[in-house]
């Protein structure tokens, strides 16, 4: 465990990138596996090329883009007062969160080759955002005031899991608009 860590700090970007994009792909396996798999390529099962777009996404746009905007907003916004945290929370919320969001769902359609590659955007996009702020601003406080900024991108992947289940799940639901 020693060993882990001391590679971890001393290559803090690329394990965060990789633990990200782990990450990434874990959700899309469990989401297919517990709360009902995949609509895509042969309807039952584990779909596994539709992991590998998810860990794409996570690996090519999320876990990069985290790590580099954690740093910039605690350049930004330094400290783990009350008054940093909500600022870093707002501002995560109304800068990262719907670009975030939005390379999900457009980044995926993109690497399914959808003709449309924003319709699912369209479709899903306020109901994600609605729930990602509740979901994150509390995540994003307990992350801002109590983990070490070299930990942050990892503990923000840890959490994303969770949401990332979500989105995976909320993608996969047959063709209506969500409000």
């Amino acid at each position: 465990m020693k060993r882990a860590w001391a590679l971890f700090k001393a290559h803090p970007y690329v394990s965060n990138v990789l633990g990200y994009t782990t990450l990434f792909a874990s959700a899309d396996l469990i989401q297919q596996s517990v709360l009902g798999g995949s609509h895509g390529e042969g309807g039952g099962g584990v779909d596994l090329c539709q992991t590998a777009r998810v860990a794409t996404v996570g690996f090519c746009f999320h876990a990069n883009f985290n790590y580099h905007w954690l740093r910039w907003l605690e350049r930004a916004l330094p400290g783990g007062g009350v008054r940093a945290v909500a600022g870093k929370v707002v501002v995560d919320q109304l800068l990262a969160a719907p670009l975030t969001i939005s390379a999900f769902y457009i980044g995926l359609s993109l690497l399914e080759r959808k003709e449309n590659l924003f319709e699912d955007w369209r479709q899903r996009f306020w109901t994600s955002y609605k729930t990602g702020v509740v979901f994150w601003s509390t995540m994003q406080a307990v992350n801002f005031a109590f983990i070490p900024p070299v930990a942050r991108t990892t503990f923000l992947g840890g959490i994303a899991l969770t949401f990332t289940i979500y989105l995976c799940h909320l993608r996969q639901q047959p063709g209506h608009k969500f409000e």
